[in-house]
């Protein structure tokens, strides 16, 4: 848990002042729908997000619904499971919720003041930029820093209903029933969904991955990289915030 604590001059000292992360694959792709959402030259993006399969204990966004530029008209009818949650998409709250045990261990795993990273495949549009891969490329789209450690689905269904408010419009508490192995609260105050992508990709191919993956991370960086969750240890993450912050993409390969 973050705080202050006090060192031996009495002088306040935060705790989790190098926060570890982990990033997990979320949003639309050739899969599900059918399509990916698009990248711009000078980095911009639309998040999209995956249908929601699983029936809900209320009506859902559809993706006609959505303040999307990228045409959904093959798929305007259908419900959207919306998460990550921003709410500079449209959501109320920075929250993410996993059922897929492969992304819930690491994410359990993360406590006050750590991050959540968020990468996505997406599409090019236009000439790539020189820092993007032709054609398709994995992304960082956002991160959250989390307002309180990582709640697993246990302990959620255990809570009263008040510590269970924040997450109550998350997309697994919406469903029916409830099936999230793992929450995450995000902080409002650092949280976000990028304006501008960070590339995972190299610049030859999608499938190539760059330094951020086969340098900072826990992943190899061979085979389907780019559907994996990944681990940063205090020091990636805070080189990847650097970069993140800075913009120094050049850093990326």
């Amino acid at each position: 848990m973050t705080g202050a604590s006090e060192d031996a001059d009495g002088e306040g000292v935060e705790k989790n002042e190098r926060p570890k992360a982990v990033a997990v694959n979320v949003g639309a792709n050739t899969n599900e729908p059918g399509f990916r959402g698009p990248v711009f030259p000078d980095g911009t993006f639309e998040y999209v997000p995956i249908p929601e399969a699983k029936p809900t204990r209320e009506p859902i966004p559809t993706y006609g619904d959505l303040p999307l530029e990228t045409d959904v008209s093959s798929v305007a009818d259908t419900p959207v499971h919306f998460d990550p949650e921003f709410p500079e998409a449209g959501g109320e709250r920075y929250t993410y919720g996993d059922d897929f045990g492969v992304k819930a261990r690491p994410i359990s795993e993360l406590t006050e003041g750590d991050w959540l990273f968020f990468y996505a495949t997406l599409s090019q549009c236009g000439d790539p930029a020189d820092w993007q891969s032709p054609r398709w490329g994995a992304y960082l789209v956002g991160g959250m820093c989390l307002a309180r450690d990582a709640v697993t689905g246990e302990d959620y269904e255990a809570m009263r209903e008040a510590d269970r408010a924040p997450f109550a419009s998350n997309a697994h508490v919406k469903r029916d029933p409830f099936d999230a192995r793992v929450l995450v609260l995000g902080d409002p105050e650092e949280s976000e969904l990028f304006e501008r992508a960070v590339p995972l990709s190299g610049r030859e191919a999608g499938t190539d991955a760059n330094r951020l993956v086969t340098d900072l991370s826990s992943d190899s960086g061979k085979g389907p990289w780019w559907r994996r969750p990944m681990r940063f240890d205090r020091e990636a993450t805070a080189e990847l915030l650097r970069i993140r912050e800075e913009r120094t993409l050049d850093d990326c390969f």
